[in-house]
Protein backbone atom coordinates (compact mmCIF):
# COMPACT_ATOMS: atom_id res chain seq x y z
CA UNK A 1 0.00 0.00 0.00
CA UNK A 2 1.27 3.49 -1.39
CA UNK A 3 2.75 5.36 1.92
CA UNK A 4 0.44 7.82 2.29
CA UNK A 5 -2.24 5.26 3.00
CA UNK A 6 -0.60 4.01 6.03
CA UNK A 7 2.04 6.76 7.58
CA UNK A 8 0.89 8.19 10.25
CA UNK A 9 1.82 11.34 9.00
CA UNK A 10 2.47 13.12 5.81
CA UNK A 11 5.65 13.42 3.66
CA UNK A 12 6.25 17.52 3.78
CA UNK A 13 5.87 19.26 0.32
CA UNK A 14 7.74 21.42 -1.11
CA UNK A 15 7.04 24.74 -1.23
CA UNK A 16 7.18 28.41 -2.11
CA UNK A 17 9.34 30.90 0.32
CA UNK A 18 6.24 32.76 0.81
CA UNK A 19 4.69 29.74 2.64
CA UNK A 20 7.96 28.89 4.85
CA UNK A 21 7.75 30.95 7.79
CA UNK A 22 4.04 29.74 8.48
CA UNK A 23 3.02 27.87 11.00
CA UNK A 24 3.27 23.89 10.22
CA UNK A 25 0.25 22.28 11.53
CA UNK A 26 -0.01 18.40 11.10
CA UNK A 27 -3.13 16.49 11.14
CA UNK A 28 -1.35 14.13 13.85
CA UNK A 29 -1.59 16.95 16.41
CA UNK A 30 -5.27 16.68 16.79
CA UNK A 31 -4.50 15.54 20.45
CA UNK A 32 -3.17 19.39 20.55
CA UNK A 33 -6.96 20.38 20.83
CA UNK A 34 -8.33 22.26 23.44
CA UNK A 35 -9.83 19.29 25.80
CA UNK A 36 -13.77 19.84 25.65
CA UNK A 37 -13.97 21.42 22.26
CA UNK A 38 -16.49 19.80 19.70
CA UNK A 39 -16.99 17.29 22.42
CA UNK A 40 -20.63 16.91 22.36
CA UNK A 41 -20.22 17.07 18.14
CA UNK A 42 -17.76 14.46 18.51
CA UNK A 43 -18.31 11.98 20.69
CA UNK A 44 -16.65 8.73 19.52
CA UNK A 45 -17.83 5.06 19.18
CA UNK A 46 -15.15 2.30 20.36
CA UNK A 47 -12.66 2.69 17.05
CA UNK A 48 -12.47 6.27 17.64
CA UNK A 49 -15.02 7.48 14.96
CA UNK A 50 -17.70 10.18 15.44
CA UNK A 51 -20.88 8.17 16.41
CA UNK A 52 -22.99 10.02 14.23
CA UNK A 53 -20.32 8.30 11.17
CA UNK A 54 -22.50 5.01 9.76
CA UNK A 55 -20.72 1.35 11.62
CA UNK A 56 -19.43 0.38 7.79
CA UNK A 57 -16.83 3.44 8.46
CA UNK A 58 -15.24 0.49 10.96
CA UNK A 59 -15.01 -1.61 7.68
CA UNK A 60 -12.45 1.45 5.94
CA UNK A 61 -8.84 0.66 5.88
CA UNK A 62 -7.41 3.69 3.91
CA UNK A 63 -5.18 5.14 6.71
CA UNK A 64 -6.30 8.86 5.39
CA UNK A 65 -9.77 8.13 5.24
CA UNK A 66 -9.23 6.64 8.92
CA UNK A 67 -7.57 9.91 10.07
CA UNK A 68 -9.55 12.23 8.67
CA UNK A 69 -12.83 10.71 9.40
CA UNK A 70 -11.89 10.62 12.93
CA UNK A 71 -12.04 14.47 12.50
CA UNK A 72 -15.54 14.93 11.54
CA UNK A 73 -17.85 17.02 13.84
CA UNK A 74 -20.89 18.27 13.89
CA UNK A 75 -21.59 21.98 14.35
CA UNK A 76 -24.55 23.72 14.85
CA UNK A 77 -25.60 25.54 12.01
CA UNK A 78 -28.90 28.10 12.14
CA UNK A 79 -31.49 26.98 9.50
CA UNK A 80 -33.56 28.78 6.91
CA UNK A 81 -36.37 28.10 5.94
CA UNK A 82 -38.10 29.20 2.33
CA UNK A 83 -42.22 30.00 2.38
CA UNK A 84 -43.74 30.12 -1.05
CA UNK A 85 -45.70 33.84 -1.95
CA UNK A 86 -47.33 34.44 -4.92
CA UNK A 87 -47.12 38.08 -6.46
CA UNK A 88 -49.74 39.09 -8.52
CA UNK A 89 -48.33 41.10 -11.86
CA UNK A 90 -51.08 43.63 -13.70
CA UNK A 91 -49.74 43.60 -17.27
CA UNK A 92 -51.86 46.45 -19.70
CA UNK A 93 -52.33 48.24 -22.64
CA UNK A 94 -54.50 49.25 -25.08
CA UNK A 95 -55.18 45.88 -26.24
CA UNK A 96 -55.14 43.20 -23.04
CA UNK A 97 -55.51 43.17 -19.43
CA UNK A 98 -53.60 40.25 -17.94
CA UNK A 99 -52.55 38.64 -14.38
CA UNK A 100 -49.53 36.87 -13.47
CA UNK A 101 -48.80 34.99 -10.96
CA UNK A 102 -45.35 34.79 -9.87
CA UNK A 103 -43.83 32.38 -7.45
CA UNK A 104 -41.55 33.70 -4.82
CA UNK A 105 -39.00 32.42 -1.88
CA UNK A 106 -39.15 34.50 0.82
CA UNK A 107 -36.23 33.34 3.31
CA UNK A 108 -37.20 33.53 7.11
CA UNK A 109 -35.01 32.56 9.68
CA UNK A 110 -35.92 30.77 12.99
CA UNK A 111 -34.69 30.64 16.36
CA UNK A 112 -33.84 27.92 17.71
CA UNK A 113 -34.05 26.20 14.82
CA UNK A 114 -30.77 24.49 13.54
CA UNK A 115 -28.67 21.84 11.37
CA UNK A 116 -26.07 19.69 12.92
CA UNK A 117 -23.65 20.18 10.00
CA UNK A 118 -20.69 18.18 9.00
CA UNK A 119 -17.76 19.43 8.82
CA UNK A 120 -13.55 19.34 9.51
CA UNK A 121 -12.46 22.24 11.08
CA UNK A 122 -8.65 23.61 11.47
CA UNK A 123 -6.89 22.78 14.18
CA UNK A 124 -6.05 26.47 14.99
CA UNK A 125 -8.04 29.45 13.01
CA UNK A 126 -5.24 31.82 11.93
CA UNK A 127 -6.09 35.93 12.46
CA UNK A 128 -3.28 36.51 8.94
CA UNK A 129 -4.12 34.81 5.26
CA UNK A 130 -7.41 33.80 4.21
CA UNK A 131 -8.71 30.32 4.94
CA UNK A 132 -9.88 27.47 1.98
CA UNK A 133 -12.61 26.12 2.24
CA UNK A 134 -13.00 23.00 0.52
CA UNK A 135 -16.27 21.53 -0.58
CA UNK A 136 -16.95 18.24 -2.40
CA UNK A 137 -18.83 17.18 -5.87
CA UNK A 138 -22.01 15.47 -6.27
CA UNK A 139 -23.36 13.20 -3.44
CA UNK A 140 -20.12 13.11 -1.87
CA UNK A 141 -18.50 14.22 1.63
CA UNK A 142 -15.63 15.89 3.24
CA UNK A 143 -14.00 12.16 2.95
CA UNK A 144 -13.10 13.19 -0.57
CA UNK A 145 -9.96 15.39 0.81
CA UNK A 146 -8.46 12.79 2.88
CA UNK A 147 -5.20 13.20 0.77
CA UNK A 148 -5.40 16.50 -0.21
CA UNK A 149 -6.54 18.17 3.00
CA UNK A 150 -3.26 17.50 5.31
CA UNK A 151 -0.98 18.67 2.74
CA UNK A 152 -2.49 22.07 2.76
CA UNK A 153 -2.64 21.91 6.33
CA UNK A 154 0.65 21.25 6.57
CA UNK A 155 2.05 23.58 4.10
CA UNK A 156 0.36 26.22 7.24
CA UNK A 157 -2.96 27.13 5.56
CA UNK A 158 -6.26 27.46 7.68
CA UNK A 159 -8.02 24.82 5.79
CA UNK A 160 -11.89 23.74 6.43
CA UNK A 161 -13.58 20.78 4.77
CA UNK A 162 -17.76 21.18 4.69
CA UNK A 163 -20.26 19.06 3.88
CA UNK A 164 -22.88 20.26 1.55
CA UNK A 165 -26.76 20.27 2.77
CA UNK A 166 -27.78 17.06 1.40
CA UNK A 167 -24.79 14.73 1.45
CA UNK A 168 -21.97 14.21 3.69
CA UNK A 169 -22.73 13.52 7.27
CA UNK A 170 -24.80 16.78 8.78
CA UNK A 171 -28.21 15.54 10.70
CA UNK A 172 -31.13 15.90 8.91
CA UNK A 173 -33.47 13.88 10.80
CA UNK A 174 -36.03 17.05 9.85
CA UNK A 175 -35.95 16.39 6.20
CA UNK A 176 -35.05 20.23 5.43
CA UNK A 177 -35.10 21.29 1.81
CA UNK A 178 -32.30 20.59 -0.23
CA UNK A 179 -32.41 22.38 -3.20
CA UNK A 180 -30.39 25.06 -4.35
CA UNK A 181 -31.31 28.16 -2.70
CA UNK A 182 -31.10 25.65 0.63
CA UNK A 183 -27.63 24.81 0.09
CA UNK A 184 -26.48 28.51 -0.62
CA UNK A 185 -28.62 29.75 2.15
CA UNK A 186 -27.26 26.62 4.92
CA UNK A 187 -23.24 27.25 3.68
CA UNK A 188 -23.91 31.42 4.06
CA UNK A 189 -24.67 30.57 7.40
CA UNK A 190 -21.91 28.30 8.34
CA UNK A 191 -19.58 30.86 6.72
CA UNK A 192 -21.54 33.89 8.44
CA UNK A 193 -20.95 31.60 12.08
CA UNK A 194 -17.59 30.31 12.03
CA UNK A 195 -15.46 31.64 8.96
CA UNK A 196 -16.70 35.34 9.07
CA UNK A 197 -14.23 36.52 6.81
CA UNK A 198 -13.55 36.13 3.13
CA UNK A 199 -12.82 32.46 2.15
CA UNK A 200 -10.80 30.99 -0.94
CA UNK A 201 -13.60 28.63 -1.94
CA UNK A 202 -12.54 25.69 -3.67
CA UNK A 203 -15.24 23.46 -5.77
CA UNK A 204 -14.17 20.47 -7.18
CA UNK A 205 -17.12 18.51 -9.70
CA UNK A 206 -20.25 19.98 -9.11
CA UNK A 207 -19.01 21.45 -6.11
CA UNK A 208 -18.13 24.11 -8.41
CA UNK A 209 -21.30 24.92 -10.04
CA UNK A 210 -22.18 25.53 -5.65
CA UNK A 211 -19.14 27.66 -5.64
CA UNK A 212 -20.41 29.91 -8.72
CA UNK A 213 -23.44 30.36 -7.44
CA UNK A 214 -23.08 31.22 -4.01
CA UNK A 215 -19.79 33.43 -5.26
CA UNK A 216 -22.28 35.31 -7.19
CA UNK A 217 -24.85 35.59 -4.75
CA UNK A 218 -22.65 36.45 -1.92
CA UNK A 219 -19.08 37.70 -3.19
CA UNK A 220 -18.15 39.34 -0.05
CA UNK A 221 -18.14 36.14 1.26
CA UNK A 222 -15.17 34.81 -1.41
CA UNK A 223 -11.31 36.36 -1.84
CA UNK A 224 -10.22 33.87 -4.48
CA UNK A 225 -12.21 30.47 -6.61
CA UNK A 226 -10.71 26.83 -7.45
CA UNK A 227 -12.14 24.99 -9.56
CA UNK A 228 -11.55 21.23 -10.48
CA UNK A 229 -12.55 19.19 -13.25
CA UNK A 230 -15.59 21.59 -13.17
CA UNK A 231 -19.55 20.53 -13.89
CA UNK A 232 -21.25 23.97 -14.67
CA UNK A 233 -22.42 23.28 -17.73
CA UNK A 234 -24.96 21.12 -17.76
CA UNK A 235 -28.97 22.25 -16.86
CA UNK A 236 -29.49 19.80 -13.92
CA UNK A 237 -31.99 16.62 -14.01
CA UNK A 238 -35.01 18.78 -15.98
CA UNK A 239 -36.28 14.79 -17.00
CA UNK A 240 -36.51 14.24 -13.12
CA UNK A 241 -38.73 17.75 -12.30
CA UNK A 242 -41.42 15.84 -14.17
CA UNK A 243 -41.16 12.17 -13.09
CA UNK A 244 -43.74 10.15 -10.09
CA UNK A 245 -41.78 10.42 -6.62
CA UNK A 246 -41.38 6.71 -6.82
CA UNK A 247 -39.41 7.02 -10.20
CA UNK A 248 -37.00 9.32 -8.32
CA UNK A 249 -36.36 7.32 -5.27
CA UNK A 250 -36.13 3.69 -7.41
CA UNK A 251 -33.24 6.05 -9.57
CA UNK A 252 -31.60 7.58 -6.06
CA UNK A 253 -31.43 3.76 -5.06
CA UNK A 254 -29.96 2.59 -8.18
CA UNK A 255 -27.44 5.50 -7.58
CA UNK A 256 -26.70 4.10 -4.01
CA UNK A 257 -26.07 0.65 -5.47
CA UNK A 258 -22.35 -1.07 -5.34
CA UNK A 259 -22.39 -1.48 -9.30
CA UNK A 260 -22.83 1.93 -10.35
CA UNK A 261 -20.94 3.14 -7.75
CA UNK A 262 -17.75 0.64 -8.47
CA UNK A 263 -18.59 2.08 -12.64
CA UNK A 264 -18.13 6.07 -11.16
CA UNK A 265 -14.97 4.92 -9.65
CA UNK A 266 -14.09 3.54 -12.57
CA UNK A 267 -14.22 6.37 -14.92
CA UNK A 268 -13.51 8.96 -12.35
CA UNK A 269 -9.70 7.79 -12.35
CA UNK A 270 -6.98 7.82 -15.11
CA UNK A 271 -5.99 4.29 -13.55
CA UNK A 272 -7.47 1.87 -11.60
CA UNK A 273 -6.01 2.41 -7.95
CA UNK A 274 -4.91 -1.00 -5.57
CA UNK A 275 -7.75 0.48 -3.06
CA UNK A 276 -10.63 0.80 -5.35
CA UNK A 277 -13.08 -1.44 -3.17
CA UNK A 278 -11.88 1.05 -0.30
CA UNK A 279 -12.33 4.14 -2.53
CA UNK A 280 -16.06 2.96 -3.07
CA UNK A 281 -16.86 2.24 0.36
CA UNK A 282 -15.53 5.86 1.02
CA UNK A 283 -17.69 7.13 -1.40
CA UNK A 284 -20.75 5.43 -0.31
CA UNK A 285 -20.40 5.71 3.10
CA UNK A 286 -22.65 8.89 3.56
CA UNK A 287 -25.14 7.40 1.95
CA UNK A 288 -25.98 4.78 4.45
CA UNK A 289 -27.27 7.52 6.78
CA UNK A 290 -31.15 6.96 7.29
CA UNK A 291 -32.35 10.48 5.17
CA UNK A 292 -29.92 10.23 2.45
CA UNK A 293 -32.76 9.16 -0.09
CA UNK A 294 -34.48 12.04 0.98
CA UNK A 295 -32.41 14.78 0.52
CA UNK A 296 -30.87 13.23 -3.02
CA UNK A 297 -34.57 13.23 -4.41
CA UNK A 298 -35.49 16.33 -3.18
CA UNK A 299 -32.37 18.24 -4.80
CA UNK A 300 -33.00 16.06 -7.71
CA UNK A 301 -36.45 16.78 -8.15
CA UNK A 302 -36.33 20.30 -7.72
CA UNK A 303 -34.05 20.75 -10.80
CA UNK A 304 -30.25 20.79 -9.47
CA UNK A 305 -28.16 23.15 -10.47
CA UNK A 306 -28.06 25.19 -13.48
CA UNK A 307 -25.02 28.15 -13.40
CA UNK A 308 -24.25 29.00 -17.15
CA UNK A 309 -25.76 32.43 -16.90
CA UNK A 310 -24.17 32.87 -13.84
CA UNK A 311 -20.44 31.94 -14.91
CA UNK A 312 -20.12 35.67 -16.59
CA UNK A 313 -20.81 37.39 -13.39
CA UNK A 314 -17.90 36.03 -11.51
CA UNK A 315 -15.40 38.69 -10.47
CA UNK A 316 -13.02 36.79 -7.93
CA UNK A 317 -9.68 35.41 -9.57
CA UNK A 318 -9.90 31.71 -10.48
CA UNK A 319 -7.91 28.71 -10.73
CA UNK A 320 -9.09 25.90 -12.85
CA UNK A 321 -7.73 22.69 -12.18
CA UNK A 322 -8.03 20.37 -14.62
CA UNK A 323 -7.62 16.04 -15.13
CA UNK A 324 -5.69 15.74 -18.53
CA UNK A 325 -7.60 12.59 -18.76
CA UNK A 326 -10.56 12.95 -17.24
CA UNK A 327 -13.48 10.93 -18.31
CA UNK A 328 -16.89 12.57 -17.41
CA UNK A 329 -16.37 15.99 -17.81
CA UNK A 330 -14.48 16.76 -21.39
CA UNK A 331 -11.34 19.44 -21.48
CA UNK A 332 -12.77 21.52 -23.81
CA UNK A 333 -15.24 22.96 -21.23
CA UNK A 334 -12.11 23.83 -19.09
CA UNK A 335 -10.81 26.24 -21.94
CA UNK A 336 -14.51 27.13 -22.34
CA UNK A 337 -14.74 28.38 -18.84
CA UNK A 338 -11.51 29.94 -19.32
CA UNK A 339 -12.65 31.71 -21.61
CA UNK A 340 -15.39 32.81 -20.46
CA UNK A 341 -14.09 33.88 -16.72
CA UNK A 342 -12.88 37.09 -16.39
CA UNK A 343 -9.79 36.58 -14.41
CA UNK A 344 -8.71 33.31 -14.57
CA UNK A 345 -5.68 30.69 -15.09
CA UNK A 346 -5.98 27.49 -16.60
CA UNK A 347 -3.81 24.83 -15.08
CA UNK A 348 -3.74 20.99 -16.19
CA UNK A 349 -2.66 18.05 -14.26
CA UNK A 350 -0.80 15.42 -16.69
CA UNK A 351 -2.06 11.26 -16.52
CA UNK A 352 -4.98 12.34 -14.22
CA UNK A 353 -8.55 12.03 -14.15
CA UNK A 354 -11.65 13.62 -12.95
CA UNK A 355 -10.48 13.88 -9.22
CA UNK A 356 -7.05 15.10 -9.21
CA UNK A 357 -7.10 16.07 -5.49
CA UNK A 358 -7.87 11.93 -4.54
CA UNK A 359 -5.72 10.63 -7.83
CA UNK A 360 -2.58 13.01 -7.91
CA UNK A 361 -3.08 15.13 -4.24
CA UNK A 362 0.39 16.97 -4.19
CA UNK A 363 0.05 18.07 -7.62
CA UNK A 364 -3.23 19.70 -6.21
CA UNK A 365 -1.64 21.06 -3.61
CA UNK A 366 1.28 22.43 -4.91
CA UNK A 367 -0.70 24.26 -7.68
CA UNK A 368 -3.48 25.61 -5.09
CA UNK A 369 -0.30 26.90 -2.93
CA UNK A 370 1.16 28.47 -6.15
CA UNK A 371 -2.09 30.02 -6.85
CA UNK A 372 -2.60 31.81 -3.80
CA UNK A 373 1.07 32.87 -3.75
CA UNK A 374 0.12 34.98 -6.58
CA UNK A 375 -0.52 38.54 -5.92
CA UNK A 376 -1.63 39.24 -9.97
CA UNK A 377 -3.59 36.79 -11.88
CA UNK A 378 -2.13 37.18 -15.88
CA UNK A 379 -4.59 37.04 -17.86
CA UNK A 380 -1.73 36.14 -20.80
CA UNK A 381 -0.59 32.81 -18.98
CA UNK A 382 -3.37 30.41 -20.37
CA UNK A 383 -1.50 27.43 -21.39
CA UNK A 384 -2.06 24.67 -18.81
CA UNK A 385 1.61 23.78 -17.15
CA UNK A 386 4.25 21.61 -18.24
CA UNK A 387 4.62 17.91 -16.58
CA UNK A 388 7.70 16.62 -15.17
CA UNK A 389 9.39 13.37 -15.37
CA UNK A 390 7.06 12.34 -12.48
CA UNK A 391 3.68 13.12 -14.05
CA UNK A 392 2.93 9.18 -14.08
CA UNK A 393 3.73 8.62 -10.20
CA UNK A 394 1.44 6.39 -7.14
CA UNK A 395 -1.20 8.86 -5.90
CA UNK A 396 0.43 9.22 -2.90
CA UNK A 397 3.46 10.58 -4.81
CA UNK A 398 2.15 12.82 -7.34
CA UNK A 399 4.39 14.76 -9.76
CA UNK A 400 4.87 18.58 -9.19
CA UNK A 401 3.98 20.88 -12.33
CA UNK A 402 5.60 23.99 -11.86
CA UNK A 403 3.89 26.91 -13.22
CA UNK A 404 5.15 29.39 -15.85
Amino acid sequence: MPPLLTSSSVPALPLAAWSRYRLRVAASNAASAPDGAGATARCTSTGGFPSFLPGAVERIRDGAAIRLAKRIERVPVQASRFLPIYCAVVRSNAQWLSLNLSYLHLQTSFSGSAISSSCVRPLKQQQDGDPVVLLHGFDSSVLEWRYTYPLLEEAGLEAWAVDILGWGFSDLETRPPCDVASKREHFYQFWKSYIKRPMVLVGPSLGAAVAIDFSVNYPEAVSKLIFIGASVYSEGPKDMTRMPKFVSYAGVFILKSLPLRFLATRLAFKKTPNEFFDWVQIGRLHCLLPWWEDATVDFMIRGGYNVINQIKQVKHKCLILWGEDDGIISSKLAYRLHQELPDAILRQVRQCGHIPHVEKPREAAKHVLEFLARNTSDKSDQSPSEPSDKSDQSPSEPSVVVNR
